[in-house]
């Protein structure tokens, strides 16, 4: 397969992946889709097969949920008219699903999605890493402000022109200049 049909599968993959109660998850409706076999089809397997499928494996979103999700998606036709929640499958509920489907397509496409997972996990804990970086640079600095201020004061204090000599007052003496 060439690279460039590659990274499109896998940009698909990652749009396709949303964050729910905390988990990163992948819709039944675009599982289906990738796999190459109809949403209901899957999704029978699934019941079929539900012992396979604990909750952090995959679980069917609240209306509530749903309806965030496709608002947050932008559009309401992508999911069609549904009369039930999609099931969500996280990164190994997806590949179970693979195995359950057991099709050739639906193999070699787990892959792409465990791909796509991956990449996005990479992608949260560099993003991680370097919020952590930035807090420390923050903590680092912020004692520093205070340092540069009184430094900066004093510099100006020291370009100031001096100030001219006062006259005194009283009798002066030439041995006293």
């Amino acid at each position: 397969m060439p690279r460039d049909k590659a990274l499109v599968r896998m940009s698909r993959i990652e749009e396709s992946i949303f964050l729910v109660r905390g988990q990163k998850v992948i819709l039944d409706a675009d599982l289906a889709v990738l796999y190459g076999v109809e949403t209901k089809m899957l999704v029978r397997a699934v019941k079929r097969n539900r012992e396979r499928f604990p909750p952090d494996f995959m679980f069917q979103l609240s209306k509530l949920e749903f309806h965030n999700l496709r608002c947050q998606s932008g559009t309401s036709r992508q999911w069609g008219g549904r009369r039930y929640a999609p099931y969500a499958f996280t990164e190994h509920g997806a590949i179970m699903a693979a195995s359950v489907l057991n099709s050739e397509r639906a193999v070699k496409a787990s892959i792409y999605v465990v791909r796509a997972f991956v990449k996005l996990r990479e992608m949260l804990a560099a993003h991680k890493e370097l919020a952590l970086k930035l807090d420390e640079l923050e903590s680092r600095v912020q004692g520093h402000d205070e340092q540069i201020v009184a430094l900066v004061e004093t510099i100006r204090q020291l370009m100031a022109p001096p100030e001219p000599p006062r006259k005194r007052i009283g009798f002066h003496s030439d041995q006293d200049v």
